[in-house]
Order: structure tokens, then C-alpha cells, then sequence
């Protein structure tokens, strides 16, 4: 029987996982991109691992991966987003903390993803409507929590907010610092940790709408119950760009009252009624 969609997902991310971690403590060639930024060949190795096992299960469907752009047919309703190795900094450093994300967008909706970390082998996945972990063949609900009082902040730009907010302030802002403890991660991999009670919190600016880094993690937190906006508290991909996914209401309204503290509230770009 042919895999659902949710599943593979599931084994394209560990495919690409397992690429992932065989390059992991080895020398890495690296592949220069735009603004300094770069990949490695893991990166692209990862990907064409993912691009094999998705176009081999579903061949009629597009797949977007961040190093090897577009593949399959342009007009597909069908749309894979794949980023092979998020964290490609944390990686090449030495850094065990990276993601691997595959996400399928159906029409306007994500209606599968997958998140693996190659290194505790944990795969975090949703067919749109639940979202679990798996580890060591078996399948746990995801449940957020605001227990921890950790928020992870991604401080990596760009920054199209940077005149309303900037994360590296929120990091200094008294009264956050009271509230909760700050956590830098430098990949979406924090999004499934909030979705898995071990992050409160999300915060990032930047364009999220279609995005390779990040589509898996907010189908994640979606389907496990979060609160996920835009910067301003908006419906994400509406005015404001950027993103805030929180374990529960409270903790999401705390952290909306400082982001839009940074400025005039009525200064953000939101088109639509909140």
C-alpha cells in the first residue's frame, strides 16, 4: 500500500536525516550563497536524498527545496517545501542542533509535514489534523506546555520589521527577561519543541508565507493546539510579516504586548480586522 502523505513525509526526513548525519564531524565543502550566507554539501546531498524518495512516491507533484530550487511540474496543486538541513551554521561548527523539514502544501494549506532531528532520531509530524513525535518506532500526541518559561528567539536576519522590532531588543527588555528565559537555537527545529512542551514560545520576523524553514514547524504547532500569528497578533501571512507561536493564549498575549511595545501598535502594517 503507497504511503499517505503523512508518512512520506515522515520517511523523506529521515532520508534526509540520515544524509545529514554522516557528513556530521567530517570536513565540509562549502557552497557560497547571496548576503554571505552558505550551504555545505551535506545541505545538497540531504536534499537530493528527499527530492529521490518524493518525486519516486509522487512524481506528479512540484517539489521547492532551498538548494536545488524547483522540481516536477510547475503547475502542480501539490507542493513540497523542503529545507534538507536547517542549522547549516550550527552544523558546520560542530553543532548537534539542526532540522530537517518537509512540508506539502495543498492549495493554501499545509496537509503534511515533518521535522527530524538526526541526532536524538526524533521525527515530529502532523497530517494536518494531529501532530506527534516518533522515537523508537512509536508514536506520542504532541502536548505544548508553558511550563519551561522558555522562549526561543531567532535572531538571524533579515529584518523588514527592524524599525517597529528587533529580537536581539526583546532579548534586553526588562520585563521579558522577568517573564521568561531568552534561548537562541539558530533553527526551526525550536518550533517542534514548542509544539512538544519544551519551548513556550516562537518569535522571528522575516517572510514565513511558503517558506522551506519554517512551513513544516507551524503545521506542527497548528495541529498541536499553539497559538501562531504574525508579529503583531495578526492571522499570519497578513499585514506584519514575522511570526510568534506560543504553548497557550496567555503566554502569546504577554509576548504580543512587548513585540508591539517596541513601537506605536498602530504603526503595524495589519490589513486585516483582529
Amino acid at each position: 500500500m503507497p504511503d499517505s502523505d503523512a508518512e512520506l513525509a515522515v520517511r523523506s526526513a529521515v532520508a534526509g536525516a540520515d544524509v545529514v548525519r554522516s557528513f556530521f564531524g567530517g570536513p565540509l565543502e562549502r557552497i557560497a550563497k547571496e548576503s554571505g550566507d552558505f550551504a555545505t554539501e551535506a545541505d545538497v546531498a540531504a536534499e537530493r536524498a528527499i527530492i529521490a524518495i518524493l518525486r519516486g512516491a509522487r512524481p506528479e507533484d512540484r517539489i521547492t527545496g532551498e538548494e536545488l530550487g524547483d522540481v516536477g511540474p510547475p503547475a502542480s496543486a501539490r507542493s513540497w517545501l523542503v529545507d534538507p538541513l536547517c542549522g547549516t551554521a550550527n552544523f558546520s561548527a560542530g553543532t548537534p542542533l539542526v532540522a530537517v523539514n518537509v512540508a506539502l502544501r495543498v492549495g493554501e494549506g499545509i496537509v503534511a509535514a515533518a521535522v527530524a532531528d538526526p541526532f536524538s532520531g526524533e521525527v515530529f509530524w502532523t497530517d494536518g489534523e494531529v501532530a506527534r513525535v516518533r522515537a523508537a518506532g512509536q508514536d506520542v500526541p504532541l502536548a505544548p506546555d508553558a511550563a519551561s518559561r522558555l522562549v526561543d528567539v531567532n535572531v538571524d536576519p533579515p529584518f523588514p520589521n527592524r524599525d517597529r522590532f528587533l529580537a536581539a531588543r526583546l532579548l534586553h527588555d526588562r520585563a521579558f527577561g522577568d517573564a521568561f528565559g531568552a534561548r537562541v537555537l539558530s533553527t526551526s527545529l525550536a518550533l517542534a519543541w514548542v509544539a512538544a512542551g519544551r519551548r513556550v514560545a516562537y518569535v522571528t520576523d522575516g517572510d514565513v508565507r511558503d517558506s522551506v524553514h519554517f512551513a513544516a514547524g507551524i503545521a506542527l504547532c497548528r495541529a498541536a493546539g499553539c497559538v501562531v500569528t504574525g508579529l503583531a497578533g495578526q492571522p499570519l501571512h497578513h499585514g506584519a510579516q514575522g511570526l510568534v507561536a506560543a504553548s497557550d493564549g496567555a503566554t502569546h498575549r504577554t509576548l504580543i504586548r512587548m513585540i508591539t511595545g517596541q513601537a506605536d501598535p498602530h504603526g503595524w502594517p495589519v490589513d486585516v480586522d483582529q
